[in-house]
């Protein structure tokens, strides 16, 4: 069983930014859980479900902030132009206390930016699974890997009716936070008041908001030590050099043993093999001799096929090499990662799954 097959039993946490994504009017609230609910079981999904909704709530009415908290729907009171950098701290928050397999589904128009870049990282080292949803802003981040990326009126259309809830039954679920002031109820009247209350306005006028990610990848730019099942694995590094080139004067006989330095820096001891593609007739001899005598291969391809030349033949040696292994892509074209990252995260079980880096002309690590 792969680690994403595990997942499907495991918990999902689904994070809801209402403003981007509201409740189209006259929609019955209660029924976005069963709807969202629904949509996972229909891909064989059947783990425990957890729903935060988060927004300014002193705008939302109290016959919605009802009807959702009655489904066991979590409600969190942000400041307008904050919720998306606050959804993020709460899921990494998350993920810190329930470690994968597990999923993972944001429902927000600013998935793009700072909280994909995240995202896609993390996939490179943990198995959660990620749904996404929105309304007018569909996510494009070609690193991001997902399940599905779905309307959000059209999850809420296919969604049944709301479920019938006994007096008591979800109220340990049923909870309404205010993320400005650190303060949790299970009452409505009890969180309106508070929202209303001197003491709310106060905080809210002192305290700063939160406005940056807290990125659970921000170090590994400057480090992305190996893992114990990668560190001595064999690494494939495919090399574009129409988009990274040598620079003038250097030393092709260099760029070997500075690409195995840059390994060996974070832990990784394994065998490397090195293809540089390109039209190898505009190549200099003395490039061609030089990377040649440090083993490194060629692969001559012309312009129009370029790019699907690397392409083969990333899939042919991610066949021929299982799990766990690593491979480095030095290209302009990071598109060549996300056509093939679905297969590059299903590959292998648990922790031992092949590990990507990609390197443009413009990397600064």
């Amino acid at each position: 069983m792969s680690g994403y097959d595990a997942a499907k039993t495991e918990k999902i946490g689904v994070w809801w930014d209402m403003n981007d994504c509201p409740i189209p009017e006259g929609y019955d609230a209660r029924r976005v859980r069963p709807s969202i609910e629904r949509a996972f079981k229909e891909r064989g999904y059947s783990g425990p479900v957890s729903i935060t909704a988060y927004a300014d709530q002193t705008q939302t009415p109290s016959h919605v902030l009802r009807g959702l908290s009655s489904s066991g729907v979590a409600v969190a009171h942000t400041r307008s132009g904050y919720t998306c950098s606050v959804m993020h701290r709460d899921m990494v928050e998350w993920r810190g206390q329930n470690p994968p397999p597990g999923t993972i589904m944001i429902i927000s128009d600013q998935v793009n930016g700072d909280f994909s870049w995240d995202l896609a990282r993390l996939q490179q080292r943990t198995r959660y699974g990620l749904f996404l949803a929105y309304s007018k802003k569909q996510c494009n981040d070609y690193l991001l890997v997902y399940f599905a990326n779905c309307r959000w009126e059209k999850l809420l259309e296919e969604g049944g009716a709301p479920p019938v809830v006994v007096a008591g039954e979800l109220s340990s679920a049923a909870m309404f936070y205010c993320k400005s002031c650190n303060f949790d109820c299970q009452s409505l009247k009890k969180f309106r008041n508070h929202l209303s209350s001197y003491k709310h306005g106060m905080e809210d006028a002192i305290t700063p908001p939160v406005t940056k990610f807290l990125f659970a990848t921000k170090s590994w730019a400057r480090n992305y030590p190996a893992s114990p099942e990668h560190a001595t694995s064999k690494i494939h590094v495919l090399w574009d050099m129409n988009d990274c080139p040598i620079p003038e004067g250097y030393d092709a006989r260099q760029v070997r043993p500075s690409i195995e330095m840059a390994f060996e820096e974070i832990g990784y001891s394994g065998p490397v093999s090195i293809t540089a593609y390109a039209d190898q007739t505009q190549t200099p001899v003395h490039h061609l001799l030089a990377l040649s005598s440090t083993g490194v291969d060629f692969a001559h391809t012309l312009p129009w096929v370029h790019y699907s030349r690397m392409i083969t033949d990333f899939e042919i040696w991610t066949r021929v090499n299982p799990a766990p292994a690593s491979v480095m892509i030095i290209s302009d074209e990071l598109g060549l990662l996300k056509r093939h990252s679905w297969s590059l995260l299903q590959s292998g079980s648990g922790k031992a799954y092949l590990q990507v880096f990609v390197l443009s002309s413009s990397s600064t690590t």
